[in-house]
């Protein structure tokens, strides 16, 4: 019993982890990379569809993603949809490919985008914390139905707040990597 409720936070815990890598890849740096485009979407065949099902998107340079779009009568509602995304990028019409250049960060926007890469940490402490008090409701539930004992209780409690500090610590160590990649001229 015990085991299974430290084996479900440290999973959650990990998933929320694993979520804040990709609120972080969509937070652009000054580098290209194919996760900036990740939360576009194209209108295609009726619907709206992910960018990475109508396109293929490459690294072309530091700065520069290259799309080749799979249906060529696709181009100009690919193009349009990085336009009106939010990311502040202006895409070039190559013929058969696009190119999106990667606009240099000013300090101002740096520190914007500092600010949300905090937020999203910060989001992630709290999902982390939120995980710990279920675990630990769930552990006091058994000790009420005496499924176990109060030191049984306790000692698991401590693992789990072992694992909550091992959990925190890994999203500030994140943290510190995303502003150091945010800051880096």
């Amino acid at each position: 019993m015990i085991n299974e409720i430290k084996k479900d936070a440290q999973e959650r815990m990990q998933k929320t982890l694993e979520s804040l890598d990709h609120a972080f890849a969509k937070i652009r740096t000054g580098r290209a990379h194919p996760d900036i485009l990740g939360g576009v979407r194209v209108p295609a065949y009726g619907d709206l569809v992910p960018l990475n099902q109508v396109a293929s998107v490459s690294v072309e340079d530091s700065r520069t993603l290259k799309l080749s779009v799979f249906d060529k009568n696709m181009i100009a509602a690919v193009e349009k949809a990085i336009l009106t995304s939010d990311l502040g990028l202006n895409p070039s019409n190559a013929g058969t490919v696009i190119r999106v250049p990667m606009p240099a960060l000013t300090e101002e926007t740096r520190k914007g985008y500092t600010k949300q890469a905090r937020a999203e940490a910060e989001n992630a402490r709290v999902a982390v914390r939120n995980i710990r008090r279920d675990a630990l409701a769930q552990l006091k539930d058994l000790s009420k139905e005496k499924e176990i004992s109060e030191d049984d209780e306790r000692r698991a409690a401590d693992e789990v707040q072992k694992l909550t500090d091992k959990f925190v610590a890994l999203v500030d160590k994140a943290l510190e990597a995303k502003e150091t990649d945010l800051m880096a001229v």
